[in-house]
Protein backbone atom coordinates (compact mmCIF):
# COMPACT_ATOMS: atom_id res chain seq x y z
CA UNK A 1 0.00 0.00 0.00
CA UNK A 2 1.20 3.56 -0.72
CA UNK A 3 2.63 5.41 2.26
CA UNK A 4 0.01 8.12 1.75
CA UNK A 5 -2.51 6.18 3.85
CA UNK A 6 -5.89 7.87 3.29
CA UNK A 7 -8.66 8.41 5.79
CA UNK A 8 -10.59 5.35 4.70
CA UNK A 9 -9.20 2.31 2.95
CA UNK A 10 -11.45 -0.09 1.07
CA UNK A 11 -9.86 -3.15 -0.48
CA UNK A 12 -11.34 -6.25 -2.05
CA UNK A 13 -9.92 -9.15 -0.11
CA UNK A 14 -10.24 -12.78 0.91
CA UNK A 15 -9.88 -13.30 4.58
CA UNK A 16 -11.36 -14.34 7.86
CA UNK A 17 -11.77 -12.78 11.24
CA UNK A 18 -12.72 -13.78 14.68
CA UNK A 19 -13.92 -12.49 17.95
CA UNK A 20 -17.01 -11.06 19.47
CA UNK A 21 -17.40 -9.67 22.88
CA UNK A 22 -18.78 -6.71 24.72
CA UNK A 23 -21.31 -4.93 22.59
CA UNK A 24 -22.04 -1.28 22.22
CA UNK A 25 -25.70 -0.91 21.32
CA UNK A 26 -25.45 1.84 18.69
CA UNK A 27 -22.80 0.24 16.38
CA UNK A 28 -24.55 -3.12 16.66
CA UNK A 29 -27.84 -1.51 15.65
CA UNK A 30 -26.22 -0.11 12.49
CA UNK A 31 -24.73 -3.51 11.65
CA UNK A 32 -28.07 -5.27 12.04
CA UNK A 33 -29.80 -2.63 9.91
CA UNK A 34 -27.20 -3.13 7.15
CA UNK A 35 -27.79 -6.88 7.25
CA UNK A 36 -31.54 -6.32 6.94
CA UNK A 37 -30.99 -4.06 3.92
CA UNK A 38 -28.74 -6.63 2.23
CA UNK A 39 -31.24 -9.44 2.83
CA UNK A 40 -34.22 -7.45 1.56
CA UNK A 41 -32.24 -5.86 -1.32
CA UNK A 42 -33.81 -2.51 -0.53
CA UNK A 43 -32.74 0.76 -2.15
CA UNK A 44 -31.42 2.40 1.03
CA UNK A 45 -28.33 4.58 0.55
CA UNK A 46 -25.37 2.31 1.22
CA UNK A 47 -23.01 5.24 1.79
CA UNK A 48 -25.23 6.63 4.57
CA UNK A 49 -25.33 3.26 6.32
CA UNK A 50 -21.55 2.80 6.14
CA UNK A 51 -20.88 6.35 7.35
CA UNK A 52 -23.39 5.85 10.14
CA UNK A 53 -21.59 2.68 11.27
CA UNK A 54 -18.23 4.45 11.17
CA UNK A 55 -19.56 7.32 13.28
CA UNK A 56 -21.11 4.96 15.81
CA UNK A 57 -17.82 3.07 16.23
CA UNK A 58 -15.81 6.27 16.60
CA UNK A 59 -18.14 7.53 19.32
CA UNK A 60 -18.82 4.22 21.10
CA UNK A 61 -17.81 3.94 24.73
CA UNK A 62 -16.36 0.68 25.99
CA UNK A 63 -14.19 -0.71 28.73
CA UNK A 64 -10.62 -1.75 28.08
CA UNK A 65 -8.37 -1.39 25.06
CA UNK A 66 -10.58 -2.72 22.29
CA UNK A 67 -14.15 -3.52 21.26
CA UNK A 68 -15.19 -6.35 18.93
CA UNK A 69 -18.69 -6.69 17.48
CA UNK A 70 -19.94 -9.28 15.05
CA UNK A 71 -23.05 -10.28 13.13
CA UNK A 72 -23.38 -13.02 10.53
CA UNK A 73 -21.90 -10.92 7.66
CA UNK A 74 -20.22 -7.89 9.33
CA UNK A 75 -17.46 -7.70 11.92
CA UNK A 76 -16.07 -4.52 13.50
CA UNK A 77 -13.10 -3.79 15.73
CA UNK A 78 -12.34 -0.55 17.57
CA UNK A 79 -9.02 0.22 19.31
CA UNK A 80 -8.05 2.99 21.68
CA UNK A 81 -4.65 4.41 20.68
CA UNK A 82 -2.48 6.70 22.80
CA UNK A 83 0.70 8.59 22.11
CA UNK A 84 2.62 5.57 23.42
CA UNK A 85 1.23 3.44 20.58
CA UNK A 86 3.86 0.80 19.68
CA UNK A 87 2.20 -0.57 16.55
CA UNK A 88 -0.56 -3.10 15.96
CA UNK A 89 -0.61 -6.40 14.10
CA UNK A 90 -3.87 -8.19 13.31
CA UNK A 91 -3.85 -11.71 11.92
CA UNK A 92 -6.96 -13.71 11.15
CA UNK A 93 -5.28 -16.90 12.40
CA UNK A 94 -4.96 -15.39 15.89
CA UNK A 95 -8.65 -14.52 16.04
CA UNK A 96 -11.75 -16.64 16.23
CA UNK A 97 -12.67 -17.73 12.69
CA UNK A 98 -15.76 -16.45 10.95
CA UNK A 99 -17.82 -19.04 8.99
CA UNK A 100 -18.11 -16.88 5.86
CA UNK A 101 -14.39 -16.16 5.65
CA UNK A 102 -12.36 -18.60 3.57
CA UNK A 103 -8.76 -17.44 3.70
CA UNK A 104 -6.20 -15.74 5.83
CA UNK A 105 -5.40 -12.04 6.04
CA UNK A 106 -3.15 -9.80 8.13
CA UNK A 107 -2.76 -6.08 8.80
CA UNK A 108 0.17 -4.21 10.31
CA UNK A 109 -0.12 -0.61 11.52
CA UNK A 110 3.25 1.07 12.26
CA UNK A 111 4.03 2.87 15.51
CA UNK A 112 4.33 6.23 13.76
CA UNK A 113 0.63 6.09 12.86
CA UNK A 114 -0.18 8.45 15.78
CA UNK A 115 3.09 10.39 15.86
CA UNK A 116 2.01 13.40 13.78
CA UNK A 117 -1.31 13.76 15.61
CA UNK A 118 0.26 13.49 19.06
CA UNK A 119 2.80 16.20 18.24
CA UNK A 120 0.01 18.74 17.60
CA UNK A 121 -2.97 17.46 19.62
CA UNK A 122 -2.11 14.85 22.26
CA UNK A 123 -5.00 12.66 23.28
CA UNK A 124 -6.76 9.39 22.67
CA UNK A 125 -7.29 8.25 19.08
CA UNK A 126 -9.72 5.65 17.80
CA UNK A 127 -8.73 3.11 15.14
CA UNK A 128 -11.62 1.17 13.62
CA UNK A 129 -11.58 -1.82 11.27
CA UNK A 130 -14.69 -3.07 9.48
CA UNK A 131 -14.95 -6.43 7.70
CA UNK A 132 -17.79 -7.18 5.30
CA UNK A 133 -18.44 -10.79 4.32
CA UNK A 134 -21.08 -9.64 1.84
CA UNK A 135 -20.44 -7.80 -1.43
CA UNK A 136 -23.94 -6.33 -1.65
CA UNK A 137 -22.87 -2.85 -0.58
CA UNK A 138 -19.95 -2.61 -3.01
CA UNK A 139 -20.81 -4.57 -6.14
CA UNK A 140 -21.72 -2.52 -9.20
CA UNK A 141 -21.24 -2.38 -12.98
CA UNK A 142 -17.70 -1.10 -12.66
CA UNK A 143 -16.76 -3.68 -10.02
CA UNK A 144 -18.74 -6.78 -10.83
CA UNK A 145 -16.39 -9.24 -9.09
CA UNK A 146 -14.98 -9.11 -5.56
CA UNK A 147 -12.41 -11.70 -4.63
CA UNK A 148 -14.32 -14.18 -2.46
CA UNK A 149 -16.88 -11.41 -1.75
CA UNK A 150 -14.79 -9.93 1.05
CA UNK A 151 -14.25 -6.21 1.78
CA UNK A 152 -12.06 -4.58 4.42
CA UNK A 153 -12.06 -0.98 5.67
CA UNK A 154 -9.84 0.85 8.19
CA UNK A 155 -10.08 4.38 9.58
CA UNK A 156 -8.10 6.40 12.13
CA UNK A 157 -10.52 8.77 13.87
CA UNK A 158 -11.26 11.90 11.86
CA UNK A 159 -7.60 12.42 10.97
CA UNK A 160 -5.66 12.25 7.74
CA UNK A 161 -2.47 10.21 7.83
CA UNK A 162 0.31 10.81 5.31
CA UNK A 163 4.08 10.83 4.84
CA UNK A 164 4.61 7.57 6.71
CA UNK A 165 8.16 6.24 6.46
CA UNK A 166 6.84 2.74 7.18
CA UNK A 167 3.67 1.91 5.26
CA UNK A 168 0.54 0.23 6.51
CA UNK A 169 0.64 -3.35 5.25
CA UNK A 170 -2.43 -5.36 4.39
CA UNK A 171 -1.80 -8.92 3.21
CA UNK A 172 -4.20 -11.58 2.09
CA UNK A 173 -3.88 -15.12 0.85
CA UNK A 174 -6.00 -16.64 -1.88
CA UNK A 175 -5.97 -19.47 -4.38
CA UNK A 176 -7.67 -17.68 -7.27
CA UNK A 177 -6.19 -16.06 -10.35
CA UNK A 178 -6.95 -12.39 -10.53
CA UNK A 179 -8.29 -11.19 -13.89
CA UNK A 180 -6.21 -8.16 -14.73
CA UNK A 181 -7.84 -5.36 -16.71
CA UNK A 182 -6.27 -4.21 -20.00
CA UNK A 183 -2.69 -3.03 -19.58
CA UNK A 184 -2.53 0.66 -18.60
CA UNK A 185 -1.15 3.20 -21.06
CA UNK A 186 2.23 4.68 -20.06
CA UNK A 187 1.61 8.29 -19.03
CA UNK A 188 4.37 9.63 -21.28
CA UNK A 189 2.72 8.03 -24.33
CA UNK A 190 -0.77 9.36 -23.69
CA UNK A 191 -0.12 12.75 -25.36
CA UNK A 192 1.35 11.41 -28.65
CA UNK A 193 -1.30 8.67 -28.89
CA UNK A 194 -4.03 11.26 -28.33
CA UNK A 195 -2.52 13.51 -31.00
CA UNK A 196 -2.33 10.65 -33.51
CA UNK A 197 -5.94 9.71 -32.79
CA UNK A 198 -7.12 13.29 -33.19
CA UNK A 199 -5.30 13.82 -36.50
CA UNK A 200 -6.12 10.37 -37.88
CA UNK A 201 -9.84 10.52 -37.03
CA UNK A 202 -10.13 14.06 -38.42
CA UNK A 203 -8.51 13.04 -41.71
CA UNK A 204 -10.66 9.90 -41.85
CA UNK A 205 -13.82 11.97 -41.35
CA UNK A 206 -12.93 14.23 -44.28
CA UNK A 207 -11.92 11.24 -46.43
CA UNK A 208 -15.16 9.38 -45.70
CA UNK A 209 -17.26 12.46 -46.45
CA UNK A 210 -15.40 12.99 -49.72
CA UNK A 211 -15.85 9.35 -50.70
CA UNK A 212 -19.60 9.47 -50.07
CA UNK A 213 -19.91 12.73 -52.05
CA UNK A 214 -17.99 11.23 -54.97
CA UNK A 215 -20.28 8.21 -54.85
CA UNK A 216 -23.39 10.36 -55.19
CA UNK A 217 -21.71 12.36 -57.94
CA UNK A 218 -20.95 9.18 -59.95
CA UNK A 219 -24.20 7.41 -59.10
CA UNK A 220 -24.53 5.94 -62.59
CA UNK A 221 -21.53 3.66 -61.87
CA UNK A 222 -22.91 2.30 -58.59
CA UNK A 223 -23.64 -1.39 -58.06
CA UNK A 224 -24.11 -3.66 -55.05
CA UNK A 225 -20.37 -3.71 -54.34
CA UNK A 226 -20.20 0.08 -54.34
CA UNK A 227 -23.24 0.32 -52.08
CA UNK A 228 -21.55 -2.00 -49.57
CA UNK A 229 -18.40 0.14 -49.66
CA UNK A 230 -20.44 3.30 -49.03
CA UNK A 231 -22.21 1.77 -46.06
CA UNK A 232 -18.84 0.83 -44.60
CA UNK A 233 -17.68 4.43 -45.12
CA UNK A 234 -20.81 5.72 -43.40
CA UNK A 235 -20.22 3.48 -40.37
CA UNK A 236 -16.57 4.56 -40.16
CA UNK A 237 -17.67 8.20 -40.38
CA UNK A 238 -20.13 7.71 -37.52
CA UNK A 239 -17.48 5.89 -35.47
CA UNK A 240 -14.88 8.64 -35.88
CA UNK A 241 -17.30 11.46 -35.08
CA UNK A 242 -18.57 9.67 -31.96
CA UNK A 243 -15.03 8.91 -30.83
CA UNK A 244 -13.88 12.52 -31.14
CA UNK A 245 -16.90 13.76 -29.16
CA UNK A 246 -16.49 11.16 -26.43
CA UNK A 247 -13.77 12.85 -24.27
CA UNK A 248 -15.65 16.17 -24.38
CA UNK A 249 -18.94 14.73 -23.15
CA UNK A 250 -17.11 12.69 -20.49
CA UNK A 251 -16.28 15.87 -18.56
CA UNK A 252 -17.88 16.16 -15.13
CA UNK A 253 -19.73 19.34 -16.14
CA UNK A 254 -21.71 17.46 -18.80
CA UNK A 255 -24.94 15.68 -17.69
CA UNK A 256 -24.66 11.93 -17.23
CA UNK A 257 -27.51 11.34 -19.67
CA UNK A 258 -25.56 12.99 -22.51
CA UNK A 259 -22.51 10.83 -21.82
CA UNK A 260 -24.68 7.70 -21.65
CA UNK A 261 -26.31 8.53 -24.99
CA UNK A 262 -22.95 9.15 -26.67
CA UNK A 263 -21.47 5.97 -25.17
CA UNK A 264 -24.37 3.99 -26.63
CA UNK A 265 -23.88 5.73 -29.99
CA UNK A 266 -20.14 5.00 -29.96
CA UNK A 267 -20.80 1.34 -29.17
CA UNK A 268 -23.41 1.19 -31.93
CA UNK A 269 -21.00 2.78 -34.42
CA UNK A 270 -18.26 0.29 -33.54
CA UNK A 271 -20.60 -2.70 -33.86
CA UNK A 272 -21.91 -1.36 -37.19
CA UNK A 273 -18.38 -0.84 -38.49
CA UNK A 274 -17.37 -4.37 -37.50
CA UNK A 275 -20.55 -5.80 -39.02
CA UNK A 276 -19.97 -4.05 -42.36
CA UNK A 277 -16.40 -5.35 -42.37
CA UNK A 278 -17.81 -8.87 -42.00
CA UNK A 279 -20.29 -8.12 -44.80
CA UNK A 280 -17.37 -7.06 -47.02
CA UNK A 281 -15.77 -10.43 -46.33
CA UNK A 282 -19.00 -12.28 -47.06
CA UNK A 283 -19.47 -10.38 -50.32
CA UNK A 284 -15.87 -11.09 -51.35
CA UNK A 285 -16.53 -14.79 -50.78
CA UNK A 286 -19.59 -14.64 -53.03
CA UNK A 287 -17.62 -12.86 -55.76
CA UNK A 288 -14.71 -15.30 -55.81
CA UNK A 289 -16.34 -18.50 -54.59
CA UNK A 290 -19.43 -18.70 -56.73
CA UNK A 291 -18.85 -20.06 -60.24
CA UNK A 292 -22.14 -18.67 -61.50
CA UNK A 293 -23.54 -15.30 -60.59
CA UNK A 294 -26.30 -15.81 -58.05
CA UNK A 295 -29.11 -13.30 -57.95
CA UNK A 296 -30.33 -12.46 -54.46
CA UNK A 297 -33.51 -10.43 -54.41
CA UNK A 298 -33.05 -7.08 -52.64
CA UNK A 299 -29.51 -8.07 -51.74
CA UNK A 300 -28.31 -4.62 -50.61
CA UNK A 301 -31.47 -3.99 -48.59
CA UNK A 302 -31.01 -7.25 -46.70
CA UNK A 303 -27.36 -6.44 -46.04
CA UNK A 304 -28.38 -3.01 -44.68
CA UNK A 305 -30.86 -4.69 -42.35
CA UNK A 306 -27.99 -6.80 -40.98
CA UNK A 307 -25.30 -4.10 -41.01
CA UNK A 308 -27.38 -1.41 -39.30
CA UNK A 309 -30.22 -3.39 -37.71
CA UNK A 310 -28.35 -6.05 -35.71
CA UNK A 311 -26.08 -3.54 -33.86
CA UNK A 312 -29.12 -1.33 -33.18
CA UNK A 313 -31.03 -4.23 -31.64
CA UNK A 314 -28.08 -5.16 -29.41
CA UNK A 315 -27.54 -1.60 -28.13
CA UNK A 316 -31.26 -0.93 -27.61
CA UNK A 317 -31.57 -4.22 -25.72
CA UNK A 318 -28.74 -3.21 -23.40
CA UNK A 319 -30.30 0.20 -22.80
CA UNK A 320 -33.66 -1.39 -22.05
CA UNK A 321 -32.19 -3.92 -19.62
CA UNK A 322 -29.74 -1.65 -17.82
CA UNK A 323 -28.70 1.74 -19.19
CA UNK A 324 -25.91 1.99 -16.60
CA UNK A 325 -23.76 -0.28 -18.77
CA UNK A 326 -22.88 2.97 -20.57
CA UNK A 327 -21.28 6.04 -19.03
CA UNK A 328 -17.94 7.59 -18.12
CA UNK A 329 -14.99 5.21 -18.18
CA UNK A 330 -11.52 6.21 -16.97
CA UNK A 331 -8.54 5.30 -19.11
CA UNK A 332 -5.97 3.36 -17.11
CA UNK A 333 -2.64 5.20 -17.15
CA UNK A 334 0.64 4.18 -15.53
CA UNK A 335 3.56 6.37 -14.51
CA UNK A 336 7.25 5.73 -15.25
CA UNK A 337 7.43 3.36 -12.26
CA UNK A 338 4.61 1.26 -13.67
CA UNK A 339 2.09 2.23 -10.99
CA UNK A 340 -1.46 2.89 -12.05
CA UNK A 341 -2.41 6.51 -11.65
CA UNK A 342 -5.52 8.60 -12.02
CA UNK A 343 -4.60 10.83 -14.96
CA UNK A 344 -6.56 14.05 -15.35
CA UNK A 345 -8.96 14.31 -18.31
CA UNK A 346 -8.55 10.69 -19.42
CA UNK A 347 -12.17 9.61 -19.27
CA UNK A 348 -14.36 8.76 -22.24
CA UNK A 349 -18.02 7.89 -22.72
CA UNK A 350 -17.93 4.17 -23.29
CA UNK A 351 -19.10 0.75 -22.07
CA UNK A 352 -18.66 0.46 -18.28
CA UNK A 353 -19.81 -3.09 -17.66
CA UNK A 354 -16.84 -5.50 -18.02
CA UNK A 355 -19.06 -8.43 -19.05
CA UNK A 356 -20.68 -6.43 -21.86
CA UNK A 357 -17.25 -5.15 -22.91
CA UNK A 358 -15.86 -8.67 -23.04
CA UNK A 359 -18.75 -10.08 -25.07
CA UNK A 360 -20.01 -7.24 -27.26
CA UNK A 361 -16.72 -5.44 -27.85
CA UNK A 362 -13.79 -7.85 -27.62
CA UNK A 363 -15.79 -10.97 -28.48
CA UNK A 364 -17.70 -9.36 -31.35
CA UNK A 365 -14.51 -7.80 -32.72
CA UNK A 366 -12.57 -11.04 -32.30
CA UNK A 367 -15.10 -13.07 -34.28
CA UNK A 368 -15.20 -10.44 -37.03
CA UNK A 369 -11.41 -10.27 -37.27
CA UNK A 370 -11.09 -14.07 -37.31
CA UNK A 371 -13.73 -14.43 -40.04
CA UNK A 372 -12.15 -11.75 -42.23
CA UNK A 373 -8.63 -13.11 -41.73
CA UNK A 374 -9.83 -16.51 -42.95
CA UNK A 375 -11.58 -14.89 -45.93
CA UNK A 376 -8.46 -12.84 -46.73
CA UNK A 377 -6.19 -15.89 -46.70
CA UNK A 378 -8.67 -17.82 -48.86
CA UNK A 379 -9.10 -14.90 -51.31
CA UNK A 380 -5.34 -14.48 -51.75
CA UNK A 381 -5.03 -18.21 -52.43
CA UNK A 382 -7.79 -18.07 -55.05
CA UNK A 383 -6.26 -15.02 -56.73
CA UNK A 384 -2.85 -16.69 -56.81
CA UNK A 385 -4.34 -19.78 -58.42
CA UNK A 386 -6.14 -17.68 -61.03
CA UNK A 387 -2.93 -15.84 -61.87
CA UNK A 388 -1.06 -19.13 -62.24
CA UNK A 389 -3.68 -20.43 -64.67
CA UNK A 390 -3.32 -17.48 -67.01
CA UNK A 391 -1.90 -18.68 -70.31
CA UNK A 392 -0.81 -15.30 -71.61
CA UNK A 393 2.20 -13.92 -69.82
CA UNK A 394 2.29 -10.25 -69.02
CA UNK A 395 4.82 -8.13 -70.84
CA UNK A 396 5.49 -6.03 -67.75
CA UNK A 397 5.94 -8.29 -64.70
CA UNK A 398 6.85 -5.27 -62.59
CA UNK A 399 3.45 -3.66 -63.25
CA UNK A 400 1.72 -6.95 -62.40
CA UNK A 401 3.64 -7.20 -59.10
CA UNK A 402 2.65 -3.64 -58.29
CA UNK A 403 -1.02 -4.40 -58.97
CA UNK A 404 -0.84 -7.56 -56.87
CA UNK A 405 0.65 -5.61 -53.97
CA UNK A 406 -2.07 -2.98 -54.19
CA UNK A 407 -4.70 -5.73 -54.27
CA UNK A 408 -3.33 -7.41 -51.15
CA UNK A 409 -3.06 -4.15 -49.22
CA UNK A 410 -6.49 -3.07 -50.41
CA UNK A 411 -8.17 -6.29 -49.30
CA UNK A 412 -6.36 -6.10 -45.95
CA UNK A 413 -7.75 -2.60 -45.39
CA UNK A 414 -11.20 -3.40 -46.78
CA UNK A 415 -11.68 -6.34 -44.43
CA UNK A 416 -10.42 -4.39 -41.40
CA UNK A 417 -7.91 -7.04 -40.35
CA UNK A 418 -5.80 -4.38 -38.58
CA UNK A 419 -8.42 -4.37 -35.80
CA UNK A 420 -7.03 -7.73 -34.72
CA UNK A 421 -4.12 -5.77 -33.20
CA UNK A 422 -6.40 -5.07 -30.22
CA UNK A 423 -5.63 -8.57 -28.92
CA UNK A 424 -1.86 -7.96 -28.59
CA UNK A 425 -1.88 -5.36 -25.81
CA UNK A 426 0.37 -7.28 -23.41
CA UNK A 427 4.03 -7.84 -22.61
CA UNK A 428 6.59 -6.86 -25.21
CA UNK A 429 3.81 -6.28 -27.76
CA UNK A 430 2.21 -3.45 -25.79
CA UNK A 431 4.31 -0.52 -27.04
CA UNK A 432 4.28 -1.35 -30.78
CA UNK A 433 0.64 -2.45 -30.53
CA UNK A 434 -0.41 0.89 -29.08
CA UNK A 435 1.10 2.86 -31.95
CA UNK A 436 0.22 0.44 -34.76
CA UNK A 437 -3.38 0.06 -33.60
CA UNK A 438 -3.78 3.82 -33.16
CA UNK A 439 -2.25 4.67 -36.54
CA UNK A 440 -3.96 2.02 -38.66
CA UNK A 441 -7.42 2.36 -37.16
CA UNK A 442 -7.43 6.14 -36.73
CA UNK A 443 -6.54 6.51 -40.43
CA UNK A 444 -8.84 3.63 -41.44
CA UNK A 445 -11.26 5.93 -43.24
CA UNK A 446 -8.40 7.51 -45.17
CA UNK A 447 -7.05 4.10 -46.23
CA UNK A 448 -10.54 3.15 -47.44
CA UNK A 449 -10.59 6.39 -49.45
CA UNK A 450 -7.29 5.43 -51.12
CA UNK A 451 -8.73 2.00 -51.97
CA UNK A 452 -11.84 3.67 -53.41
CA UNK A 453 -9.69 5.97 -55.55
CA UNK A 454 -7.51 3.11 -56.81
CA UNK A 455 -10.56 1.03 -57.74
CA UNK A 456 -12.16 3.97 -59.52
CA UNK A 457 -8.98 4.69 -61.48
CA UNK A 458 -8.71 1.01 -62.38
CA UNK A 459 -12.34 0.94 -63.57
CA UNK A 460 -11.83 4.06 -65.68
CA UNK A 461 -8.64 2.61 -67.20
CA UNK A 462 -10.46 -0.59 -68.10
CA UNK A 463 -13.32 1.41 -69.64
CA UNK A 464 -10.87 3.42 -71.75
CA UNK A 465 -9.10 0.24 -72.86
CA UNK A 466 -12.42 -1.30 -73.92
CA UNK A 467 -13.32 1.84 -75.85
CA UNK A 468 -9.96 1.83 -77.63
CA UNK A 469 -10.35 -1.85 -78.48
CA UNK A 470 -13.85 -1.21 -79.81
CA UNK A 471 -12.68 1.76 -81.87
CA UNK A 472 -9.77 -0.19 -83.37
CA UNK A 473 -12.08 -3.08 -84.27
CA UNK A 474 -14.45 -0.68 -85.99
CA UNK A 475 -11.55 0.89 -87.90
CA UNK A 476 -10.24 -2.46 -89.17
CA UNK A 477 -13.70 -3.38 -90.41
Amino acid sequence: MDSHAALFLCLCLVTSQGGTAEASHEPLRWMEEMETVSRERSLTSFADLIHGLEGALLNASFQGYNLTLQTSTIQTLAFKLGCDFAGLSLDSEALRPVPQAQARHAMQFPAELTRETCSTDPGELRLICIYFFNDYFFKNDMNSFLLNNYVLGAQLGDRHVNNLTEPINISFWHNESLQISPAPIPAELLAPLTYISLVGCSISIMASLLTILLHFYARKQSDSITHIHMNLHASVLLLNVSFLLSPTLAMSSVPDSACTALAAMLHYALLSCLTWMAIEGFNLYLLLGRVYNTYIRRYVLKLCAVGWGVPACLVLLLLAIKSSVYGRRAISVSNSQGNATGFQNTSICWVQNPVVHSILVMGYGGLTSLFNLVVLAWALRVLHRLKAQEKVQEKAPGARACRDTVTVLGLTVLLGTTWALAFFSFGVFLLPQLFLFTIFNSFYGFFLFLWFCSQRCHAEAEAEAEMEAFSSSQTTQ
